[in-house]
């Protein structure tokens, strides 16, 4: 995640508190993937199929690391995403990935991991929820 451009992250984060403008332009401008990340976090079991369908099995694991799910943080950390685990981690308020966030000028991922934390905390997801 940390190759895209700052505007686009601003832009996914504003996707996960259900801006549809800004998830609709990312979808028309070249970013699916972060388009159908933002709609697993929100709950999607067809957005997580079609990351790993398209070749964004990363963002399909992060879905689940964010969830706790340690079989997709074992597959993050086999496959060398470590910042993806840094990045769920904040996501769960660990306070050492936020610092790390912060101690690296990564700001705009502590935002995000806010919003993804209070949408999640807002809502009940199923407990069925496809694993990764």
């Amino acid at each position: 995640m940390l190759h895209y451009p700052p505007k686009i992250l601003v832009a996914f984060g504003e996707t996960i508190t259900g801006n549809e403008k800004i998830y609709h332009w990312l979808l028309s401008h070249g970013y699916p993937e972060l388009a159908a990340l933002s709609s697993a976090i929100r709950g999607s079991e067809d957005a997580f199929k079609w990351l790993m369908a398209n070749k964004y099995p990363q963002y399909a694991a992060l879905d689940s690391a964010i969830d706790g799910q340690m079989k997709a943080y074992a597959w993050l950390q086999q496959h060398k995403f470590e910042f993806l685990i840094v990045f769920a981690d904040a996501c769960r308020e660990k306070q050492a990935a936020l610092n790390w966030l912060a101690k690296n000028d990564l700001k705009v991922f502590i935002r995000i991991a806010f919003k993804i934390k209070q949408y999640r905390d807002s809502k009940f997801f199923d407990y069925h929820k496809l694993h990764f």
